[in-house]
């Protein structure tokens, strides 16, 4: 894989947007970086005159904007996540600046992976659920008495940081083609696998009064910087599925 290839694995997605003309904002600024994918889950409105005006000719980022319901359809495909955030979250998470934050994705790339820069609503950035679905935090250290940053300019930041990386890396030569069976599983398998843990906790009755919530969190936290490759997740899957047949089996000898 060629080095300016590398666009192409990076998606911009903006979660939950409530004003249309920042989703154009921001693909006229993933444009000016070199980037065109960008993905919006449960945008406010869209397609919308405001973002078309306010996208300055990067139509061809608007046109081909992908629009999911949920984040998790919005990360499917890619292996590495990293939440926006103007303040520090409950979610216990690595926390980069944008220049750390942007060495680690194009570190993720030059692998073959598809990383995803994920940023929230205007209002209320994004929230736990949905930092807890990354794999880091990134944080512009802007000053404190005057911190919220408009959305299109934090994707601003970001994308230049990016590009500031990529061409720092030119002269490093071809990227090396990923191995699928050494690749990390995507988003969402790793969202199924979520999904049949916390299925496989119900079963055994592993919670016993302690919140599945914070639990949830913790395993989110420990895998996610596991990073496990599909393989493994397979493995896992049957455990938990075995799990669940003795689960059924004591039940059904409980008198």
């Amino acid at each position: 894989m060629a080095l300016h290839e590398l666009h192409d694995l990076f998606r911009f997605v903006l979660v939950r947007t409530s004003h249309s003309g920042n989703i154009g904002s921001a693909a006229r600024a993933i444009r000016t970086m070199g980037f065109d994918r960008l993905a919006l889950v449960a945008p406010h409105r869209f397609p919308d005159p405001e973002a078309t005006a306010l996208a300055a000719g990067a139509d061809d980022v608007l046109g081909q904007a992908a629009i999911h319901d949920d984040l998790v359809a919005g990360l499917a495909g890619t292996t590495f996540a990293l939440g926006l955030s103007a303040r520090r979250r409950g979610v216990n998470l690595p926390e980069l600046d944008p220049r750390e934050g942007a060495a680690q994705a194009l570190a993720a790339a030059r692998r073959g992976e598809h990383v995803a820069l994920v940023f929230g609503n205007e209002r209320t950035g994004l929230e736990n659920d949905e930092l807890s679905r990354c794999h880091a935090m990134v944080r512009i250290p802007s000053v404190d008495d005057f911190s919220s940053l408009n959305l299109s300019q934090a994707v601003q930041v970001v994308a230049y940081e990016l590009r500031m990386a990529m061409l720092a890396e030119e002269g490093r030569g071809p990227v090396a083609d990923i191995d699928p069976d050494e690749a990390p599983a995507d988003a969402e398998q790793v969202e199924r696998f979520f999904t049949h843990l916390a299925e496989t906790l119900d079963d055994i009755e592993f919670h016993k009064g302690r919140s599945p919530t914070t639990i949830m969190l913790k395993l989110r936290k420990l895998f996610l910087r596991a990073r496990p490759e599909l393989r493994e997740l397979r493995i896992l899957h049957g455990i938990l599925a075995d799990a669940q047949r003795m689960a059924e089996l004591a039940h059904k000898g409980k008198p």
